[in-house]
């Protein structure tokens, strides 16, 4: 043994002399490498520069011992054959490094770009995942054609797999595509305030790689795939208006009406009544006609007045009566104490007053009202008008008739809200001033959603 290392010395010293030299070449390269690098980094200011630092600092050194056993093994005395097996060996070491490096490395910046979108963040894994896949199938495929198996059988059957899978998942894959865009153009977000061409609308609460939830104004969250909101037109009216200090909460009211036992035969009577019986009776015989003909407009005769003049015949106080104006009257009291002493005043003109006919006696009712919570709430001017567009007509007489009268308010609910939770008097004032007995409850409705809309534009 001795004497053959002797005489064959050099093909021995040659090779690790290659081995050591290229591996010293490797650390300076590396260091040369790395530092220009650095200062590219510097000027750029990109953070994604550490994680290739941390991914490849190590692997290149690796890659130099490879190439490093390469050069040594052909400057080697090995025969052909054996350099030939040492070549695929090396091959497939670096394959392996290569690949793994490009999963480690794609891992971490997909992260790291992915946390910057949160609409991104439920599809993190499944990104993350079929990068990792598809890296390792392609390092796969190398590895083989570097041992000389054949590739075009198993590239035709990842094909096949690939294509059955995407029919079978088609909507899903649409979906997922369509969350990208979604996610890439930014022309909706998190917050937002939607409304769909097929009616719902609410605000966006997330967007993952399957689907985009939206909270209604009711509360209900409405589930909709990225691919059907992509193709379909969305209104978006972006993020939310200032925040009420105390959300608006929508009420309605069943309505009856009950008889109070009590009537009048003559002007006289139908004073001294109007002064004792309880509020209820006045609003009712006030706004009865309003409700259940709230298509006509101006506001109606009140009761009171079509009794007088039709079955007493004292048209000239029916035409008083009936030109009181409601509005003008901030309590059912106020309203009280005026139509009493109207008919008092023509009492003291002429107290020889008619009486009814038997069986058409003035009959006093009490109207009944339950209050009842709706599900909306509106935290802003845009879910506020939203939702009046939604709510029922007794919703709307309820905070714009009773809310006033009934509840001594003095003026409507939406006025009351808006200027003292939204500090916006200009357009509470606008509110508190529309006559709603000068409306249909439609063209109320109509006419307030115009006011508030021109707002928030």
């Amino acid at each position: 043994m001795l004497d053959w290392l002797k005489q064959n010395w050099l093909l021995i010293v040659v090779p690790l002399l290659v081995f050591f030299a290229t591996y010293i070449v490797g650390l300076w390269a590396r260091r040369t490498a790395f530092r220009a690098f650095e200062r590219w980094v510097e000027k750029s200011n990109w953070e994604g520069y550490r994680l290739i630092i941390e991914a490849t600092r190590t692997p290149f050194l690796h890659w130099f011992l490879i190439l490093g056993t390469f050069i040594a093994i052909h400057v080697s005395a090995l025969q052909s054959a054996q350099k030939a097996l040492a070549d695929k060996v090396l091959a497939s070491l670096f394959i392996i490094s290569v690949t793994w490096v490009c999963i480690t490395l794609s891992d971490r910046l997909l992260r790291l770009y992915i946390d910057r979108v949160p609409r991104l963040h439920p599809s993190q894994a499944l990104i993350v995942n079929a990068t990792r896949i598809t890296l390792a199938v392609l390092g796969v495929l190398i590895l083989l054609d570097t041992w000389g198996a054949p590739t075009t059988p198993i590239v035709v059957l990842l094909a096949v797999a690939i294509l059955v899978a995407a029919l079978s998942f088609r909507d899903t894959l649409m979906n997922f595509i369509s969350g990208l865009q979604l996610a890439q153009s930014e022309q909706i977000k998190v917050g937002d305030y939607i409304k769909l061409e097929t009616g719902e609308s609410g605000h966006v609460v997330d967007i993952n790689w399957k689907s985009t939830h939206i909270r209604s104004l009711d509360g209900n969250l409405i589930i909709v795939p990225n691919s059907r909101l992509l193709q379909s037109s969305v209104t978006n009216y972006g993020r939310p208006l200032k925040k009420a200090s105390r959300p608006f909460r929508f009420y309605t009211r069943l309505h009856l009406k009950e008889l109070t036992g009590l009537k009048a035969s003559s002007l006289a009577e139908l004073a001294t009544m109007i002064t004792q019986v309880p509020e209820s009776v006045i609003y009712y015989h006030t706004h009865n006609f309003l409700e259940e003909h709230h298509f006509l407009t101006p506001e109606p005769a009140n009761d009171f007045a079509l009794w007088v003049s039709d079955e007493l015949g004292c048209e000239v106080l029916g035409e008083k009566l009936a030109s009181i104006d409601t509005f003008d009257f901030p309590t059912i009291s106020a309203l009280r104490t005026r139509i009493a002493s109207m008919i008092n005043e023509h009492l003291s003109q002429y107290p020889d007053g008619q009486k009814a006919r038997p069986g058409r006696e003035f009959h006093f009712v009490k109207s009944l009202s339950f209050v009842l919570p709706t599900p909306y709430i509106a935290h802003d001017l845009r879910e506020f008008v939203e939702i009046l567009k939604q709510v029922s007509l007794e919703s709307l007489f309820y905070h714009m008739f009773e809310s006033r009268l009934r509840l001594k308010r003095g003026v409507n609910d939406f006025s009351i809200w808006i200027e003292e939770c939204l500090g916006d008097k200009d357009l509470a004032d606008r509110l508190a001033n529309l006559d709603p007995y000068n409306y249909t409850l439609d063209n109320l409705r109509s006419t307030i959603v115009q006011l508030i809309e021109k707002r928030i534009k």
